[in-house]
Order: structure tokens, then C-alpha cells, then sequence
């Protein structure tokens, strides 16, 4: 815990901030795009946010209260900036934010950056069918391997609820998947 509030110091002294900050980039960046393309679907869309994510986390580096950890927090901005970004998309065409996902997920085979065979499509087709909550639990489990404590802080919210969201997301995901 030491070593992250020295990095966190190091964030907010105007001395260290941007080397602290590319530091922050290099650590965070992968883990950060996968979590928010596991929302967003598109690789295009994905770095959009995830731009817009360390642009927030910039700026807002100074209201970090400590109270969970330093990744838990930026996973926040992470998870917030993706479905602000679905709301806002949907709203533009008029969609409703479950058809907007639809279609993101039907342009994912024209999605160069897409290493996916049908199995994968029809699971993301699953998963977006799913209420918000479920889809993010989902994701953040299944594909992330995120445990419950971690995301509990995240998601601020319990961890026996979202062990409920993620049993219940796991077994509408496998009616879907294996209904003729």
C-alpha cells in the first residue's frame, strides 16, 4: 500500500505527474482497453474511450480519496465513460441502448481487430441481451478474471450481489447458447 500512495503522490506533484502518469499509461493500458471493448465491442470505439478515460483520470487524479484502490477507481471512470459513450451513441441514432449494442456486436465481423469465430459472436450476442449490470459482472469475470472483492469496489456495490448478478448472467447465457 506504501508504494501506491508514493505513486499516487507522485501523480498529483507537478513535478513528477506526467512521468507518473506515462507509468500509470504503460501499467494500466491494456488491462483498461480490453475491460472497456468488452462493453463498447468495437476496437475504434474502445480507444475513443479509453482515450477519454485517461483524459479523466488526469485531470481528476487529485480527487482520488484513496478509499479503494487506485485501479478500482480508474475501472470506475472506465465502466462510466463506456456506458456514457453507449448512451450517448444510442441516443444520437435513436436506438435503444440493447439495439445499439446489437449492432455494434452484428459490425463485429467487419471489425478487423475481431479474432472471433461464430461461437464467440453468438456469446456476445448472448451477452447483450443481458440487463447492464449482468453484462458488466459478466465481463468483468469471465473474461477479466476479476475477483469479487476487487469488483465489488469497483462497482460499488456488494460482493454477494454481484456473485447473484453473475450466476444469474451465467445461466441466461447458457440458455440462450444452447437453445436450437
Amino acid at each position: 500500500m506504501k508504494e501506491e500512495e508514493d505513486f499516487i503522490k507522485r501523480l498529483n506533484s507537478e513535478e513528477t505527474k506526467d512521468v507518473a502518469f506515462k507509468e500509470l499509461l504503460q501499467l494500466y493500458k491494456e488491462r483498461l482497453y480490453w475491460h472497456i471493448r468488452h462493453i463498447v465491442k468495437s476496437h475504434d470505439d474502445a480507444d475513443d474511450v479509453l482515450q477519454n478515460t485517461f483524459i479523466k483520470i488526469y485531470k481528476s487524479i487529485h480527487n482520488f480519496k484513496g478509499d479503494s484502490k487506485l485501479y478500482s477507481w480508474m475501472y470506475r471512470i472506465a465502466t462510466n465513460e463506456s456506458i456514457t459513450f453507449i448512451n450517448k451513441n444510442s441516443k444520437r441514432m435513436q436506438l435503444s441502448s440493447e439495439d445499439y449494442q446489437n449492432q455494434a456486436i452484428n459490425n463485429l465481423k467487419a471489425d478487423v481487430y475481431f479474432e472471433g469465430e461464430d461461437i464467440k459472436l453468438q456469446l456476445q450476442k448472448a451477452i447483450a441481451t443481458l440487463p447492464e449490470k449482468q453484462q458488466l459482472v459478466f465481463n468483468m469475470r469471465y473474461f477479466e478474471d476479476i475477483k469479487y472483492k476487487e469488483m465489488a469496489e469497483i462497482l460499488e456495490t456488494s460482493e454477494g450481489a454481484l456473485k447473484a448478478s453473475y450466476h444469474i448472467a451465467v445461466k441466461k447465457i447458457e440458455a440462450i447458447l444452447t437453445k436450437d
